[in-house]
């Protein structure tokens, strides 16, 4: 057995809406978000800002459904701002193959749409195979 690491899960191109330098940890998002990409409460996430290229891990809180809220949290609010565009992954360790949930949102993030799985999968199931 050869476990990977696969991408299962992505926000693509979400806006900030508040950075809490106070609040310890985290990055809380719009728990319809988090559904909609399999991400559950607690999960590491990557979160990676387009604005400025900085790159952080950390872990998924839900907040309020459909308040489209995004808010990083702890000293990562240094790094993130509002208004700034991140895109939010999470990862599996497995020797299986992973459909990965991934979405685009729009600057209010809501759903704009649902990426298809079908060439990631695809490519999985390659890496997975050792071809």
């Amino acid at each position: 057995m050869k476990l990977r690491l696969i991408c299962k899960s992505k926000i693509h191109h979400a806006t900030v809406t508040g950075a809490d330098l106070k609040y310890i940890g985290s990055i809380g998002i719009d728990r319809d978000l988090m559904d909609l990409t399999d991400i559950v409460a607690g999960e590491q996430v990557a979160v990676w800002n387009v604005n400025n290229g900085q790159r952080i891990e950390t872990y998924a809180i839900p907040l309020p459904r459909g308040s489209g809220q995004v808010v990083v949290n702890g000293a990562a609010a240094r790094h993130f701002h509002a208004g700034d565009i991140i895109i939010v992954a999470a990862f599996a360790v497995t020797d299986e193959v992973v459909q990965p949930r991934m979405i685009v949102v729009d600057a209010a993030n809501r759903l704009l749409q649902e990426l298809p799985a079908h060439d990631v999968s695809e490519l999985n199931m390659e890496i997975l195979s050792g071809r």
